[in-house]
């Protein structure tokens, strides 16, 4: 298989996934709001208001997986990789909203409280939708992950936090149930909303970082040093090595120091070796590489050990 094959079946596997997260989002909408509905369960209503939370993120994450696939054009040279994070921010807005509009619900239930009806029914739909949730998480973060797709693991991210929140909303109705307690019905929603301001601040802040050109972490500059360093072979120094993420792109830029009578395309052939070898173990990379002459070495003369500065 070629890179461009490989290119194009990460991308359908992509698309793919994030359509299939609408389908199952709707699936787990319904079943939780059969689950309240047979309940009347202020901390299962709140447990279903996040999975439509659910449903909108995932259409916009779709939206936005299609967008970032788009190739560079004109009025965006560089592609259009970034429009994940701005599907992920969403998803975090969304998420705070639904945490307080869970907070309202769960003043009007305090203020009127209502007996729970049929909870074991409610409780066994709740968990089949559980079950599913968490089983597509999974698969979401995994896949997000291994094709660098910010979208689908914020998604993931966020499905998990809805698994998390079902099972506590699971446990604190069967207390409610066992004990006769109806307090525990609405004081467990108020956990579940703050459970969920939690998430949501942290798939913003994860976000923005992507939106502000984050670099790579240590571990893998560190890879991408070895890169060079293994395929520099005829340059004098390498410096100024700078790198940024913008969804699965990983943006790689540097200053290869040559000898000043290096012909261009001797230093090319140099360029290319190295550029070939980044782009054989880093999926979706742009190098860009400034070559110099000797004169712009930051490293002594006659050093050879270690080709950066």
């Amino acid at each position: 298989m070629t890179a461009i094959d490989s290119k194009n079946a990460a991308k359908r596997k992509v698309a793919s996934l994030a359509f299939w997260s609408i389908i199952i989002a709707f699936v787990v909408l319904g079943l939780k709001l059969a689950a309240w509905y047979v309940t009347g369960s202020v901390a299962l209503y709140s447990d279903a208001l996040e999975s439509i939370v659910n449903v909108i993120a995932s259409a916009a994450a779709y939206w936005a997986i299609q967008v970032s696939h788009k190739p560079a054009d004109q009025d965006h040279p560089f592609g259009h990789h970034k429009a994940e994070y701005f599907s992920a921010v969403l998803e975090g807005v969304l998420i705070v909203l639904a945490a307080l509009l869970i907070l309202n619900e769960v003043w009007s239930s305090l203020r009127h409280p209502v007996p729970l009806e049929q909870p074991w029914t409610g409780l066994a739909i709740n968990g089949l939708a559980t079950v599913i949730n968490a089983f597509w998480a999974m698969t979401l973060i995994r896949a997000g992950r291994a094709e660098k797709s910010p979208a689908l693991v914020a998604d993931g991210r966020h499905i998990m936090t809805d698994v998390a929140t079902s099972v506590g909303v699971f446990m604190g109705v069967v207390g409610a149930v066992l004990t006769g307690w109806q307090v525990l019905d609405p004081a467990l929603a108020v956990i579940v909303a703050l459970n969920i301001l939690w998430q949501g601040w942290h798939v913003i802040g994860s976000s923005m970082n992507g939106l502000m050109d984050r670099a790579v972490d240590t571990q893998e500059h560190m890879r991408i040093r070895d890169i060079i360093s293994a395929n520099c072979k005829g340059a004098l120094e390498v410096h100024d090595l700078k790198t940024r993420i913008a969804g699965r792109a990983t943006f790689i830029e540097f200053h290869l120091v040559v000898d000043a009578d290096m012909s261009v395309g001797a230093s090319h052939v140099i360029c290319d070796r190295i550029e070939d070898a980044l782009k054989a173990e880093i999926p979706s990379v742009r190098v860009t590489i400034h070559v110099e002459p000797d004169d712009e070495a930051k490293l002594p003369k006659g050093t050879t050990a270690v080709p950066f500065a």
